[in-house]
């Protein structure tokens, strides 16, 4: 034992490097991970060689698109706004994100079909565990901009925002966490990769 850290031995560490990377989480969540369960000497080192050299990542990675950058308020209060988006198709689905733009949690809904009704549903159970937003932040897309839709926000006193389609060097914070799970959920499964960012310690800076 290190601390509170299990020892690896040397045989074992590629085992586990490939299960740290099995998320796609990027370098900082994948020593996040290592840091509170393993230990082994130059094991970050590691971690930074698993990362590069990995081929479904560098595949994968975002190509960055230039525009004009939205600064989002940082919300004093978790819930008060939401983010939401699409992706996929993944596995003949799509899976509807929904980001509390305070804690970064993460909803997540795989769907056959994306609309307006169906994404309310989504909206309606997220709502009833959590409470109502104050302001709901989506795309252009119309699932969202339908008068249906419109309808369900006024109805529960949600303010409805629109922006570009998420762009990670556009939208602010939130959209970059939409950004990257869309990005790793075109590289994995989807219900792995939701299942370890969800139990990954969020690191704000």
């Amino acid at each position: 034992m290190y601390g509170q850290r299990v020892c690896i031995p040397r045989k074992f560490q590629k085992n586990v490097l490939e299960e740290l990377h099995t998320g796609h989480l990027g370098i900082i969540k994948m020593k996040v991970i290592a840091r509170s369960f393993v230990y082994w000497k130059n094991i970050d080192k590691d971690i930074e060689e698993a990362a590069k050299n990995s081929v479904d990542c560098a595949r994968y990675k975002a190509d960055p698109t230039k525009a004009k950058v939205h600064y989002w308020e940082y919300p004093s209060m978790p819930w008060e706004r939401i983010h939401v988006d699409f992706a996929g198709p993944i596995f003949e689905h799509m899976v509807f994100l929904i980001v509390d733009a305070h804690s970064k949690w993460l909803e997540e809904y795989p769907m056959k079909t994306t609309t307006t009704k169906k994404t309310i549903e989504c909206l309606r159970d997220s709502f009833t565990r959590f409470g109502l937003p104050r302001v709901l932040v989506s795309d252009n897309g119309s699932q969202f901009t339908s008068y249906e839709f419109q309808r369900f926000m006024q109805r529960n006193g949600v303010k409805h925002k629109t922006s570009a389609p998420f762009k990670p060097s556009s939208n602010g914070q939130a959209e970059r966490y939409v950004a990257t799970l869309k990005q790793s959920l075109r590289a994995m499964h989807k219900y792995i990769y939701i299942y370890i960012y969800t139990k990954a310690p969020y690191n704000r800076n």
